[in-house]
Parts: structure tokens; C-alpha cells; sequence
């Protein structure tokens, strides 16, 4: 096997010590002339010498690798989020080790524990059943956590930092938008956890307030399979919807190919508004009515908070942050 090229190599074929190919080549390239840079960097190259990731880890204390915590790694909402934390992780030379929790508890504790286990310096996550009971032995220790959620939450003396959208206003908003267009007959489907009681909450308010029964179908899964499958189920009754809210973008792709081999027409005969705006929402035919909650930007947000953290905020203090939705008007309702 090759020997391993270190940096006594690199300093040896240069002719420097070997704590200024250190320096050089852990960003400090200012405190040295760029004649002696450009010389270290060339020899680097010449011998193929790559930084020892676990010898840096034992020297700093840090990983240099952020844990990306997400339920769903099919779905383009978590795609999007995780770009926008690398794009903030890139510049700052940190890793993002992405894992996928099916949203179940016993793996969002187990890849929390990473964290403990010194494989990662921080956690961004969106978390469908761990909480602050869960969380708090690694805040304690010191580790950040920036959690995406579907509602605001308190914020404390501990480094929990905390990116929401007003699920239940924006749910209320797409029925109120349904029920503008004369809608009676609206029913949403849903999945279990996560944002889920957000988003019915608000489906429920609007229904309410306008004198109407909310009607909930839930399956287990946020897929576009669970959505055709409550779709077949909901056209098979009498008095079939005239509107469906999905809880998010798959599952209502999922009603729009159900109505299509039903024959039904979208929006003529069946309006309906899906959650995410995914990029396939605008895509499919007709393009979907969807609310949008910018993926991307609450990862660079999230991104942010861990790497350029706000300099008047008191240090290691929690913090709860509001980001943007919009209702994204299309073809399907």
C-alpha cells in the first residue's frame, strides 16, 4: 500500500518547517508571502497530499461536518433544503452528512447521537417525533441544533435554534382561497406526523369559520401513492369532492393521477392544491396550486445560524425564527 503523503513531506520538498505547510494549508495563507504559499501549494499538488480529516479533528475539536437530519430523502422538498445548507456549508469548508429517518423515532435519536459520538459538530433537522427532552443533553453539551418546524416554539438559554412556517396560516389560506372560488365540498388528505396537526388545524379554521364540516382522510405516508390511494377512496362516494387539500405537493400529484384515470377534470370538476411547491408543481398537467415555503432559503437560513451566528444575540441562546410561504396560484384550482 502507497504511503500516506503528510505534510513533513510537503515542508521537506519546499524547504520550510513543517508548521508553515500547516498554516498554509489551513486557510492561514495571509501570514506567510505568496511566493512561500505559491511553493507549498504547487508541492501539495506535485505529491498528491490530502488532508487527514480524523488528525484534524483530534488537534481542533471539530469535525468540520454538519448532520442534515431529514424524514424523507425522496422527497424534492428535502432535496432543495439540503442544497441550501451545503451552499452555506461550502464557503465555510464544512461537510453536510445527510440522514434519513423515515420519520421514525428511534433513528432521528440515533443519528442525534452522532452528534455525542463527535462525528459532527452541529444538527439541522426536521424532526417528526424528538423534542426538547430529547435534544437537551446535547444543547447542554454545547452542540447547536437548528430544527425546521411547523410552528413557532419557545425560545431558551440553550443553543436550540428553531426555523418555522405558520403552517396552520398557510393551510387557511389555501381553503380560504377554495372557498372564495365556491367550493363546498373540500376535503384534505394528510399523513401522520410531522406538520400534519399544523396543517389540519388550519384546514379545520377555515372550514369552520365558513360554516362547513372539515372532512380529514390520513394515511401513514406523505407519498404520492398515499394520495392516489385516498383519492380512488374518496371518488368512490356518492357525493364525491368538488376540492382537495393535500397536505403536501406528492400526495397531491397523487389525487391528480387518480382523477385523471377517472376521467375527472381538474379544475372543472375537482380543485385541487397540494403544500411545498416542489419543483415538479409546476410541471405536471395542469400545474399545481401549491403554497410555497422556499426550501433552498431555509437552508442557507439554517446554514447560517450554525456558521455566522447573529453577534447581538447573547452567546449559546436559543432563537425562533419566522420564514416566509406564499400561495402559488396554477391550473389546478
Amino acid at each position: 500500500m502507497k504511503k500516506r503523503v503528510t505534510q513533513r513531506d510537503v515542508a521537506n520538498l519546499v524547504g520550510v518547517s513543517q508548521a508553515v505547510v500547516s498554516v498554509v494549508l489551513n486557510n492561514g495563507s495571509h501570514a506567510y508571502p505568496q511566493e512561500t504559499v505559491a511553493r507549498v501549494e504547487a508541492a501539495a499538488k506535485q505529491l498528491g497530499y490530502v488532508p487527514n480529516r480524523f488528525a484534524q479533528a483530534l488537534k481542533t475539536n471539530k469535525t468540520l461536518s454538519v448532520a442534515c437530519i431529514i424524514p424523507d430523502i425522496t422527497n424534492p422538498f428535502y432535496a432543495s433544503l439540503i442544497r441550501g445548507v451545503q451552499s452555506v456549508m461550502d464557503e465555510h469548508h464544512y461537510d453536510v452528512i445527510v440522514a434519513s429517518t423515515d420519520g421514525l423515532r428511534e433513528r432521528e435519536l440515533h443519528f442525534l447521537r452522532w452528534a455525542a459520538q463527535g462525528r459532527v459538530d452541529a444538527v439541522i433537522g426536521t424532526f417528526f417525533n424528538a423534542g426538547m427532552a430529547d435534544f437537551e443533553p446535547y444543547l447542554q453539551a454545547g452542540i447547536p441544533i437548528v430544527r425546521i418546524e411547523a410552528g413557532e416554539k419557545k425560545t431558551g438559554p440553550l443553543p436550540l435554534h428553531t426555523l418555522f412556517i405558520d403552517n396552520v396560516a398557510a393551510a387557511r389560506e389555501a381553503v380560504d382561497y377554495l372557498l372564495r372560488k365556491g367550493h363546498q365540498n373540500i376535503w384534505m388528505i394528510a399523513g401522520t406526523g410531522g406538520p400534519q396537526h399544523a396543517r389540519a388545524k388550519g384546514y379545520q379554521q377555515a372550514m369552520e369559520l365558513a360554516g362547513l364540516p372539515p372532512q380529514i382522510l390520513s394515511h401513514p405516508d406523505f407519498t404520492e401513492q398515499s394520495g392516489y390511494q385516498m383519492a380512488v377512496q374518496l371518488f368512490s362516494q356518492r357525493e364525491r369532492p368538488d376540492a382537495i387539500f393535500a397536505a403536501n405537493d406528492l400526495m397531491a400529484i397523487g389525487v391528480m393521477r387518480a382523477a385523471r384515470e377517472k376521467g375527472i377534470a381538474i379544475p372543472a370538476q375537482l380543485a385541487v392544491i397540494g403544500f411545498d411547491d416542489i419543483p415538479a408543481s409546476a410541471l405536471v398537467t395542469p400545474s399545481l396550486t401549491t403554497l410555497a415555503q422556499f426550501p433552498e432559503q431555509l437552508g442557507m437560513r439554517a446554514g447560517s445560524i450554525l456558521m455566522a451566528p447573529d453577534p447581538s444575540a447573547p452567546p449559546n441562546q436559543g432563537s425562533s425564527t419566522a420564514m416566509p410561504w406564499r400561495l402559488i396560484t396554477r391550473e389546478s384550482a
